[in-house]
């Protein structure tokens, strides 16, 4: 992955494409390339959705390689719902794709001066630019559906829905799985309106006739891999719990913590938690002919992924992930899986993060929009969305608008951006993590679970203000630099616990790369996206006082430990004192 190719959309020239050498990008890749493109190239004080934002799409450094784990994306831009610097980060076939292209990065640049939609076609024999009106307006699934009917069998594609072209806040960008479904999203921070604002509607890419991208030792990278993938099957989370039941295998496990946000954040348990767990899916997912275990890319062991049938047994979505089930369940008073399924479906359709939309549904019910529990309201409140009527724009530009304009105190954000299935009052190290992130509220920024509920990498006691700042702080920079490798985040479960682990990882990048990268390397590596982060954020008017929770987590007591958040503004503000 040597090049770069920018996709110039206008406005003073028809959309055209360029392919330059890496420069000065050469050794970033991932969440390191999105944001290092973006300190660099995007003014921090532009409109999010003008011609002067880019939205980079950037592989891993292990990308279209034999590497296990190694076929995360990077999306990344100006977040049109923070206002502040993002990357999302999506599974699916794209960053294997690109990377065996060549592809070190993709950048939309530009606006077009009409209103008009564009694919862009990527393989072997280059880049075509395409108008795609066709498309207009289409969910991801009959997109893509049409694209393949078009291009084969073989592509994978990059998408975004109608949320995308409406540009709203909550907007995803969708990749495909190994079966060709839009079901894997970069989901968080609006990456898809400003996607749409560049009037492109979906990147098709097509890796036939390439080959896998070859290590520079190739035994020692063989070696590597087969020792980190021992240690992965080997842990208890990635070898065992993820594989049988998926991300909701957490259901269970936080809701008897007591830092289940329910209702819209008023408790920490959920007295029907049982009928939407991980356990309680993976029984339904096998015995309507679905798969409990299922990857979303090639080169996955973990195989957290399933596929959900409906009551006929027709194929409805992938299996919803932990925040999605929490979100539109718990968080919503919702205890009904296929109605929790229907919403994964049509927000996987319409491009919508379902971690914000389930959040926006929770403030939507505590604005009397609909009743907690109701689920078939819920559903109509997320069609809305797609139809694009004046609710639904509302909905679908996130849980902050919606606060706004319905009156609504009790809104879980920070930098604008809804919380996901954590009470930071309950697990205090995910509050300091939400405070601080450059992202907004964010649970994979710095996913202080691990020490707080599940004894992974040591142990902070969830309750207490003493030690989560060094928690969050140490994961937000390894989460930095794992993003950064194209790697799933899942890995951090084991190399936390597994010191051979870790050193199979480093020993993987340097045979692949012929370097010599070290633990105090990663580290660095982490600390140089934080900055780059940190300072576009500051330039684009961002402090101290925005790294804070909402007040009532501070006054509002937490049931059933009756405890609010303990963590000191005065503390918070030191998380990036490294």
């Amino acid at each position: 992955m040597d090049k770069i190719l920018r996709i110039h959309m206008g406005p003073d020239h028809a959309p055209k494409a360029t392919t330059e050498p890496i420069g000065d990008y050469a050794g970033f890749g991932g969440r390191a390339m999105t944001s290092a493109v973006v300190a660099k190239e995007v003014p921090p004080t532009c409109h999010p959705l003008g011609e002067d934002n880019k939205l980079v799409i950037a592989p891993g450094l292990l990308s279209g390689s034999a590497a296990a784990m190694s076929g995360r994306l990077s999306v990344g831009c100006k977040s049109p719902l923070t206002g502040g610097i993002k990357e999302a980060n999506s599974g699916g076939q794209p960053a294997q794709v690109l990377g065996r292209l060549g592809y070190a990065a993709i950048i939309l640049e530009g606006r077009p001066a009409e209103d008009k939609l564009y694919k862009v076609l990527i393989n072997k024999d280059g880049v075509e630019i395409l108008p795609a009106d066709n498309l207009k307006m289409l969910g991801n699934y009959d997109a893509v559906e049409k694209l393949t009917s078009e291009y084969g069998d073989k592509i994978c594609c990059i998408s975004i829905g109608q949320a995308g072209e409406m540009k709203l806040g909550a907007a995803t960008v969708a990749c495909t799985d190994m079966e060709l479904r839009p079901s894997r999203h970069a989901g968080r921070g609006g990456v898809g309106a400003v996607m749409g604002s560049k009037g492109v509607k979906a990147i098709v890419l097509d890796d036939t006739g390439m080959s896998m991208r070859s290590p520079k030792d190739p035994d020692k990278f063989k070696e590597a891999n087969k020792a980190f993938v021992a240690g992965l099957k080997q842990h208890p989370v990635t070898g065992q719990g993820l594989p049988a039941y998926g991300t909701n295998v957490l259901t269970n496990v936080v809701n008897e913590a007591g830092g289940y946000p329910t209702y819209n954040f008023k408790i920490g348990r959920f007295d029907k938690a049982a009928s939407i767990s991980g356990e309680t899916q993976a029984e339904t997912e096998t015995a309507r002919g679905g798969k409990a275990t299922h990857g979303c890319h090639r080169g996955c062991v973990i195989r957290c992924s399933g596929t959900y049938m409906d009551k006929d047994g027709h194929y409805l979505t992938k299996q919803p992930e932990y925040e999605t089930v929490w979100a539109h369940g718990g968080n919503c008073g919702i205890d009904d899986l296929d109605s929790i399924a229907m919403i994964d479906r049509l927000d996987d359709d319409f491009g919508l993060d379902t971690i914000e939309m389930g959040a926006t549904i929770g403030v939507a019910m505590d604005a009397g929009l609909a009743e907690f529990g109701d689920a078939a309201r819920a559903i109509e409140l997320v069609r809305e969305v797609g139809k694009g009527t004046p609710l639904g724009r509302i909905l679908g530009s996130g849980a902050g608008v919606t606060g706004k304009v319905f009156g609504v105190e009790r809104v879980p954000v920070v930098k604008n951006q809804s919380m996901p299935a954590y009470d930071p009052r309950a697990v205090q190290g995910m509050g300091v993590t939400y405070a601080t992130s450059t992202m907004g509220a964010d649970h994979t920024a710095g996913y202080a679970v691990t020490a707080n509920i599940m004894g992974v990498g040591g142990s902070v006691d969830a309750l207490k203000p003493e030690g989560q700042i060094d928690l969050s702080r140490d994961l937000q920079i390894a989460t930095a630099a794992i993003d950064s490798t194209g790697m799933c985040l899942f890995i951090a479960f084991a190399i936390l616990d597994q010191q051979e682990t870790f050193q199979a990882l480093l020993d993987m990048i340097n045979s692949f790369h012929g370097l010599n990268f070290t633990a105090d390397d990663v580290t660095n590596l982490g600390k140089t996206v934080l900055k780059l982060e940190r300072d576009f954020n500051e330039g684009a008017g961002f402090g101290p006082k925005d790294d804070r929770l909402p007040d009532y987590f501070l006054k509002e007591a937490l049931a059933p430990h009756n405890i609010t958040f303990q963590v000191s503004d005065q503390d918070l503000d030191t998380v990036f004192n490294f």
